[in-house]
């Protein structure tokens, strides 16, 4: 199992890898945050909510518990979250 930490411990996920492919549980605290991609993401909130703005877009739009975006390989997203927020995330 391999922990990530990013924007000084403010974004922790724990990641696992098996027959199903790569993927990390997370919890982002409240921020606003970047991040960039090396592969296709599927992010699915797991618990609470955040404002994502996708590549291309000038707008922010709410994912509640459940809620699940893709973002394309070599892209740029924000992440507004104004509470702990509980995701997973796959790697394809």
């Amino acid at each position: 199992m391999k922990t990530n930490e990013y924007f000084d411990g403010k974004v922790k996920s724990l990641a696992v890898e098996n027959t199903e492919g790569i993927a990390t549980v997370g919890v982002i605290v409240p921020g606003e945050y970047e991040f960039g991609t090396s592969t296709i993401e599927i992010m699915r909130v797991i618990f609470g909510s955040m404002d994502v703005q996708l590549p291309g877009s000038a707008n922010w739009a709410t994912y509640a518990n459940g809620s699940t975006f893709r973002i394309e390989k070599g892209e740029k997203f924000k992440v507004r979250a104004s509470m702990q927020v509980a995701y997973l995330c796959q790697y394809l």
